[in-house]
């Protein structure tokens, strides 16, 4: 068991902090809402407060006679009457009155001085017992203000083996151990200036010999979540609303409490004699009970009689229990439907803790302004959909869709679900579908794959709203979908809308199992992060984009239509894609054409980091080449034939070396005399990508706006051995070009050259050199109004003005479309630098995904807002 404990983003499903300052395992945690508290117990004897809302220690509570009280095993706390219920190890039940325990700001906390008070209701007050007055102005409590770190010295006495329990104050030392830990991409701080205060439970809030056993478990009638339901819905009356406090134990009872300010008095007992009561839910007057021995025993309250007794699972314990609606879940994940009574899930892990919350979503309100729609900025909210978090024996805390009957999870260490589908986020839910194809598009066995993936990618925007079709692209190539969103009229006018062009692939490249360390076609999350073949390039970016244009539509919001050409050759040359383009760029139907575009969207990059976003606006273009060196003959025996022939390899060795000189510089002649010269503001950005990246200005210019050559591989005739000379020599060579150098330029250029080095060996030997595959460079225009638009998009949804950066990589279609339809290109990358792409374990953070599919849609409603077509 762990001294720690993990905090993690509902929405995210990040790590944000670590929690440190236990000695021992922590074994119980409980929430208050209304303070922003959590309250954590440990086998160390102590019960520690944390705020919620700065992730920082607030204060300690020791019970009553310190470590004799032994491990702590179960917290209640009662919102109702800001009382913290404990059970302890050595059989007793404590409990602390936290309605004195105030936020004090550091300039007007001052701490009492401890006196003696006649009055029964003020706690009785040891030197360590440290309370602060408030402000009557400031009722929002989340606090201490602390002067110094504290620690407990817990290895004097051992409970178990020493005759006489050390009493009185604890043994103080400092500790820089309180301050949590956080983790990279998080905002919180680390440390607030507060220092937890220690606290001690008075000798008169505590009941010897409670059970006559250790104190497993505790639950409130009514139980928090309960109160909070009658809360919102005004059906509390406080004067008749009693606080029950049940307790259950190791000596296989439960007994029943009612709740005064002066502490807990004994009502009733229910004799389980099922083994060790070890977890405890009450609702609406019923108890149940979860026993060692694998049954769940059903009390009702008003009868004080055992209803029935359900088996979870025969010789098991049933270490934890959580309920919502009429469904009671077990430790062993088990729904009981609770009029019925029927086993409908299982699974194998032995869960140890679990808990019953609603789903947490990133929400954008639209709003007006100017006459105008608007979306605010995203909110984080809770949904109306129930989810069910365990922690078990497997090392994972695992997130369950409690919806109906169904049982899938995403799992914060592990993976996401078993059937395909994710708690109740749509977007995710189809990711995980679409992942689930293997569109490899460069491996003829997986043809029909691919195929198949265009089939499902049509059938999904289609009932996202969109017509959608298929298009073929030639014999042994994929398919093209083409499906469009047609946006509403804004006004009484009709008058031309502005059309989006999004373009995106869904075929992916292999992804040989050995080197993952999860399935490449199961979509699987952890951390986070949502793993697997194409989530990242370009599955991810196209059903949030895709997900983005059919919310608007829903809402009537989407004034602008939104073209998506999604093509299944991107990793395989993009064959047929251009030639179909030229087609249906104007049909001879309009139903059959792409039509007019203002402008063209792709997301198929990445940020340049991992937590600031950015916009890409320029790649370099490639020419791919081959080079051939060969003679009529057969592979001869260099032992035999050595020395008297001129060899192809030595002839193709030559020739490379003509091409690129020591400091890395292109030896083609005139390679270098259209290269745009870099302009002051570049050199301005550079410096600031430089501050940010911790790379040299100079190196990130070079990769991305300088032209390059690269020899990719040279492949010889023959065995390969080390005897043979072989007959043929074969090299691949491509070259980065940029702005302003044309294709046809640098091909001729580039054959040119190699001709000309091979001429001069006098080789008898032939040289082959073709050009294979060409694409243009790409530079954004950034006076664009729609660039202002999408910049603006994503500073307003992340808080912060995006990076301006450019890639080293060449996209062909984007030049493509943008001289084709005549409009200016945009481009935004929805992963992270660490996103793996082509890679082994190729990911992207689920928050991406989801900002990602927001920054789309306030796009979208910033071109449909614009008052004309631009």
């Amino acid at each position: 068991m762990s001294a720690s404990f993990i905090v993690w983003d509902r929405c995210a499903f990040q790590i944000k902090t670590t929690f440190h300052g236990h000695t021992g395992s922590v074994l119980a945690l409980e929430i208050n809402k209304e303070r922003e508290w959590l309250f954590s117990s440990s086998s160390d004897s102590t019960v520690r407060i944390w705020s919620t809302r700065n992730l920082t220690p607030v204060c300690i509570l020791t019970p009553h006679l310190d470590t004799s009280a032994g491990d702590i095993f179960s917290l209640a706390y009662s919102p109702t009457l800001q009382t913290l219920y404990f059970g302890c190890q050595n059989t007793s039940l404590q409990w602390y009155d936290l309605s004195r325990c105030r936020r004090a700001y550091p300039a007007v906390a001052q701490r009492r001085t401890p006196s003696v008070e006649s009055d029964a209701s003020v706690h009785h007050r040891r030197p360590l017992s440290l309370e602060l007055d408030q402000p009557e102005h400031d009722p929002a409590p989340d606090g201490f203000h602390g002067d110094t770190g504290l620690a407990l010295d817990r290895k004097k006495w051992h409970r178990f083996f020493d005759n006489t329990p050390r009493l009185g104050r604890p043994v103080l030392s400092p500790a820089a151990s309180f301050t949590p830990q956080t983790h990279s991409g998080s905002s919180t701080p680390s440390n607030l200036g507060h220092s937890p205060r220690v606290l001690q439970v008075p000798p008169q809030n505590i009941i010897h010999s409670a059970h006559y056993g250790y104190i497993y478990c505790m639950a409130l009638l009514p139980s928090p979540l309960e109160s909070a339901g009658k809360h919102q819905n005004n059906e509390v009356n406080h004067e008749e609303e009693d606080v029950l406090l049940i307790t259950g134990s190791g000596d296989e009872s439960i007994k029943i409490w009612k709740c005064t300010s002066d502490g807990p008095v004994f009502l009733d007992k229910f004799e389980c004699n099922q083994g060790g009561v070890l977890s405890l839910v009450a609702r609406d007057g019923t108890i149940y009970a979860g026993c060692q021995d694998g049954c769940v025993a059903v009390w009702d309250l008003e009868t004080k009689s055992l209803v029935r007794l359900i088996l979870a699972q025969e010789n098991s314990d049933v270490l934890a229990m959580s309920m919502v609606n009429t469904d009671l879940y077990t430790s062993k994940v088990q729904l009981c439907q609770l009029h019925s009574w029927p086993l409908s899930a299982f699974f194998s892990c032995i869960i140890l803790s679990s808990i019953v919350t609603r789903l947490c979503t990133l929400q954008s309100v639209q709003t007006q302004e100017n006459g105008h729609n608007r979306i605010a900025n995203p909110d984080i909210r809770s949904s109306n959909e129930w989810c069910l978090i365990t922690a078990g024996n497997d090392n994972d805390v695992k997130i369950w869709e409690i919806s109906g009957s169904t049982n899938n999870f995403f799992a914060a260490s592990g993976y996401l679900n078993a059937d395909g589908t994710y708690i109740h986020d749509p977007l995710v839910k189809s990711l995980s579908s679409f992942v689930a194809i293997p569109s490899v598009s460069n491996s003829e066995q997986h043809r029909e794959d691919c195929r198949q993936a265009g089939l499902w990618l049509r059938r999904c925007l289609s009932q996202l709203g969109a017509d959608a079709k298929m298009i073929a692209t030639g014999q042994g190539t994929n398919p093209l979908v083409l499906a469009t969103f047609k946006g509403v009229s804004t006004s009484d006018k009709p008058k031309p809308r502005p059309r989006i062009l999004f373009y995106g692939h869904y075929d992916v490249i292999s992804a040989p199992r050995r080197s993952w360390t999860t399935p490449p076609f199961s979509l699987t999350g952890t951390n986070g992060y949502l793993y697997g073949r194409g989530v990242s390039d370009n599955k991810g970016p196209i059903l949030a984009a895709a997900y983005a244009a059919s919310d608007l539509l829903r809402r009537r919001a989407l004034g602008c239509d939104v073209v998506f050409l999604i093509e299944g050759e991107e990793e395989a040359g993009s064959g047929g894609f251009e030639k179909v383009v030229k087609e249906y760029k104007a049909g001879l139907r309009p139903e059959d054409s792409i039509g007019a575009i203002d402008a063209l969207l792709i997301s198929n990059s990445y940020w340049i980091g991992e937590d600031t976003p950015c916009i890409t606006y320029g790649l370099r273009g490639v020419v791919h080449a081959t080079i051939d060196v060969s003679y009529s003959g057969p592979d001869l025996h260099s032992g035999v034939e050595g020395g008297s022939m001129d060899e192809p390899m030595s002839d193709m060795v030559k020739i490379l070396a003509e091409l690129v000189s020591k400091d890395r510089k292109v030896l083609i002649p005139g390679f270098y005399d259209h290269v745009r010269s870099r302009t002051s503001a570049e050199d301005d950005l550079f410096a600031l990508l430089s501050t940010i990246t911790h790379k040299p200005a100079e190196s990130l210019s070079s990769r991305w706006r300088e032209p390059t050559l690269s020899i990719h591989s040279v492949e010889t005739s023959g065995p390969g051995n080390s005897t043979v000379i072989p007959a043929g020599v074969r090299a691949k060579v491509s070259i980065r070009v940029v702005p302003d150098q044309t294709l046809q330029f640098i091909g001729d250029a580039l054959v040119k050259h190699v001709v000309g080095s091979f001429e001069k060996l006098k080789s008898s030997n032939t040289l082959k050199v073709s050009i294979d595959r060409t694409a243009d460079w790409w530079l954004g225009d950034l006076e664009s109004q729609y660039f202002k638009m999408l910049e603006k998009a994503v500073e307003d949804e992340w808080g912060i003005t995006p990076l301006r950066i450019r890639e080293g990589g060449s996209i062909p279609s984007v030049p493509f479309l943008e001289k084709q339809f005549g409009c200016p290109g945009l481009h935004l990358p929805m992963g992270q630098s660490s996103d793996q792409a082509h890679l082994a374990n190729e990911r992207i953070s689920l928050l991406n995904l989801r900002r990602g599919k927001s920054v789309v849609e306030r796009f979208l409603l910033a071109v449909s807002s614009s008052s004309s077509s631009i």
